[in-house]
């Protein structure tokens, strides 16, 4: 059965720039690139598959499920769901598929241990809470979990996780340094009884700008993708070389001519303050491009910023293209990312700054959303 195409936008995902990133971010087998919530909306499948050709030994995702996806598609890598198991059947399924389950609680020790034997160990990565306050094992917790880990020698610590609060804030150091120490502590008391186990507490930020927390391994997630966790900070020139690896472009349906005065759109919220020319583009709010950004939303038609004008539409908007010569239907504009240009690019953080969020959601919404086209290089 042919696939109905809701939308004839598309974005489009740089596989050769996702490669590039990964490689500056260290030694590939000291990596666990983060692809859940499917890989940040960059599809799950293709980006593992890019990152495993570039190296990649180990992959943190964030559900069982997506664990099972990896395996279903032939991954070997070590996986680890940073969730953990929600359910039984969860924890049946990590272990069926040999996936490195989370250990964030003693519920979690005894479920592991239930499903493991010292004929048939099972690798588990713990959970410790050095600050973030979410999940995990805090330091007063340690030596009932070390107790706990010896009354089950079916269980192998693999790893041992933590996330940073704050790392991304040069004007928060305190509140890292704790945190490492912290982690530091509480793992030292851990790997005293199990040498073998390796720490990873470095996301995008603290692998970045914290070289003494990328310990054995560092688990990037944003930065693969190309975001910048330290843009707008002091440290902002420590993750400058990183690539987007999405954009998002629509194809332009008609030209046509705003007389002055004459308005555009719902609400009448644009006023032609001349005599323009308007394209209008098959993209709007039900492909993730923010409704609150009507009149303020910068695009790129032939490689120059034009601004967008009145209301955007569930499946349409317009751009002011009277600056622009021979813009014809077909024509694709770039709402994100696209090809080299006098223009720069429209980037995740131009949306999301007047929106008051991160680039992150704009990634996971705009991927999600919108029909995906994979391109080792834009051309």
């Amino acid at each position: 059965m042919p696939v109905c195409e809701f939308t004839p936008s598309r974005c489009h995902v740089n596989l050769a720039a996702l490669r590039r990133n990964f490689a500056r971010l260290g030694e590939a087998e000291r990596l666990m690139p983060v692809i859940k919530a499917d890989a940040y909306g960059h599809g799950l499948l293709p980006v593992a598959r890019a990152l495993a050709d570039a190296g990649a030994q180990r992959f943190a995702v964030g559900l069982v499920d997506e664990g099972r996806a990896l395996r279903d598609a032939g991954f070997s890598q070590r996986i680890v769901p940073l969730l953990g198991q929600l359910t039984p059947d969860d924890w049946q399924r990590a272990r069926a598929l040999d996936l490195t389950p989370l250990v964030a609680c003693p519920e979690d020790v005894a479920r592991a241990a239930a499903l493991a034997s010292a004929d048939r160990p099972w690798h588990v990565a713990l959970k410790f809470d050095s600050g973030m306050g979410r999940l995990g094992f805090v330091p007063e917790d340690v030596p009932a979990l070390l107790e706990a880990l010896r009354a089950a020698p079916g269980l192998r610590p693999a790893l041992a996780i933590s996330h940073f609060a704050v790392a991304d804030t040069p004007e928060e150091q305190d509140y890292t340094l704790r945190q490492l120490r912290d982690f530091t502590a509480m793992t030292d008391a851990v790997r005293a009884v199990f040498p073998d186990m390796e720490r990873s507490l470095g996301n995008s930020a603290g692998t970045l700008a914290w070289p003494q927390a990328r310990f054995e391994v560092c688990r990037p997630g944003y930065a693969v993708y190309g975001g910048n966790p330290l843009a707008g900070t002091a440290w902002a020139n420590r993750g400058e070389t990183l690539e987007w690896v999405m954009s998002l472009s629509a194809p332009v349906i008609r030209t046509h001519a705003l007389k002055k005065g004459q308005s555009l759109s719902y609400g009448r919220i644009f006023t032609a303050p001349r005599d323009m020319q308007v394209a209008v583009l098959g993209c709007g709010y039900a492909n993730a491009v923010p409704r609150v950004l009507s009149n303020a939303l910068p695009l790129r038609l032939h490689g120059r910023r034009v601004p967008q004008v009145g209301r955007i539409c569930m499946g349409m908007l317009m751009a002011d293209i009277s600056a622009l010569h021979d813009v014809q239907p077909g024509d694709r504009a770039w709402l994100l990312g696209g090809p080299a240009g006098p223009d720069a690019p429209v980037t995740p953080d131009d949306w999301a700054a007047p929106l008051d969020t991160i680039a992150y959601e704009i990634l996971c919404l705009v991927g999600m959303t919108n029909p995906r086209v994979y391109d080792e290089e834009q051309a």
